[in-house]
């Protein structure tokens, strides 16, 4: 449970960190490349859920994270038999919906800044909490995949 929280923490503070430097640094320019029409740090206030979609619920947003977050946690307590991908991947899923829950409450907005401009139908700019999101939800499929699924098999083989 102790590495659960520490990536948790961690996660939230990677998050924190880097908004904290895009309000202070980015706001004010707007957009800078690091690379030239393929990644660009771009500051926008997304008042919606993951990529801007349905812009002004937070309220509603609020609410299912945090029911979500919580469901998330209270199987973490109560999954005693945990495989180390399994505390990885929901370490990143509720450390990211936690920094991303904490800027809709204290900002009543989301910092985005993460600008991807080399695929052409991507138009979304998302942050280190997104990231992490991401990255937590992949795992925890091939967790379910890799783990469960032959767990499963070994059960009604037995």
């Amino acid at each position: 449970m102790l590495l659960f929280f520490l990536l948790m923490a961690g996660v939230i503070l990677a998050d924190q960190l880097t908004k904290i430097l895009a309000l202070q640094y980015l706001a004010p320019v707007g957009s800078y490349p690091l690379w030239e029409n393929v990644l660009h740090l771009t500051y926008v206030e997304n008042t919606g859920a993951a990529f801007g979609m349905l812009k002004d619920h937070r309220w509603v947003f609020l609410v299912i994270s945090t029911v979500a977050l919580g469901g998330m946690i209270v199987y973490m307590f109560l999954n005693k038999s945990r495989h180390p991908l399994e505390t990885v991947a929901v370490a990143f899923i509720v450390g990211g919906g936690i920094g991303n829950m904490i800027d809709r409450i204290a900002r009543g907005f989301v910092v985005d800044f993460v600008d991807v401009k080399c695929i052409p139908f991507w138009k979304y700019i998302f942050n280190v909490a997104d990231i992490f999101v991401c990255v937590g939800c992949g795992l925890f499929i091939l967790y379910v995949l890799l783990y469960e699924a032959r767990a499963k098999k070994a059960e009604d083989a037995a």
